[in-house]
């Protein structure tokens, strides 16, 4: 799988920013729930071991994820839920931890049937939807470390993948906020970092999303509020689609406030 590659170049682009980062830096706060890199390196190494767990069957990943779900349904936050599994890894080491485990991961997916269907904490996916979801998160969590180190990240085409998951749940960001999904879908034509252009769903001309794909992605991933972008919408079906926007699993989420989230 193509995919599984783009996640480990996803993982090694982040982790050559982090590379060389006193350990002091690594318990810096981002601008993420005030999540510090360390927090978001747990976070990723969790759920890069879950995702390659879910290839191994459904009474292995079962046996996993227990304790995880067990603590969030007693009230624990997502973030609280690493520490019991992390147990006490932090820092220098946990850095290297999940740098090992994205590489196994994106290993073990290399491999993978990619229409093999695989349980998660939400419903259950394909094996290339899964292993994308990972790329997602590796490149969303990612941003608010290159943030916080003033630092722009060179962006390859593989945020194509991205884009094309941001538009994929295009359904899912209105029933995750139990509002009826507006048809048609708009059209989407963003430009890749090559200068490719790609596009989604039928040609509209007043119900369009257009722009940059890194942008977009940045929106459909909450990591910027659309007005800290370039992208143009038409049409109050793609305004309104551009201002909920979530890509990911889990409850709705409100998109950060103008200007809240911005490069160092």
């Amino acid at each position: 799988m193509q995919q599984a590659e783009d996640f480990r170049a996803e993982s090694q682009a982040l982790a050559a920013v982090l590379q060389d980062l006193p350990e002091a830096d690594l318990h810096r706060v981002t601008l993420f729930k005030e999540w510090t890199i360390d927090h978001v390196l747990g976070h990723l190494h969790l759920f890069n071991v879950a995702a390659e767990t879910s290839l191994q069957g459904e009474a292995a990943f079962a046996t996993f994820i227990g304790p995880i779900v067990k603590n969030m349904q007693a009230g624990m936050s997502i973030l609280q839920c690493q520490f019991p599994w992390l147990d006490g890894l932090s820092g220098r080491a946990l850095f290297e931890a999940w740098q090992a485990g994205a590489e196994s991961c994106a290993d073990a997916f290399a491999q993978a049937d990619p229409k093999a269907r695989v349980k998660w904490v939400g419903p259950e996916m394909s094996a290339l939807s899964s292993i994308t979801a990972r790329q997602m998160e590796t490149w969303a969590h990612g941003q608010e470390v290159f943030d916080l180190l003033g630092v722009e990240r060179q962006e390859q085409d593989r945020i194509r993948n991205i884009a094309h998951l941001g538009v994929s749940t295009y359904g899912w960001t209105f029933l995750n906020r139990k509002e009826p999904v507006p048809e048609p879908a708009p059209f989407v034509e963003l430009t890749g970092p090559s200068g490719a252009v790609w596009t989604w769903n039928d040609p509209q001309q007043d119900n369009v999303v257009r722009g940059s794909a890194v942008e977009f992605a940045q929106v459909v991933t909450q990591v910027r509020n659309i007005a800290d972008t370039g992208l143009e919408t038409q049409g109050g079906t793609a305004a309104r689609w551009m201002a909920i926007a979530q890509c990911f699993a889990g409850p709705a989420e409100t998109p950060p406030a103008k200007g809240a989230r911005h490069k160092a």
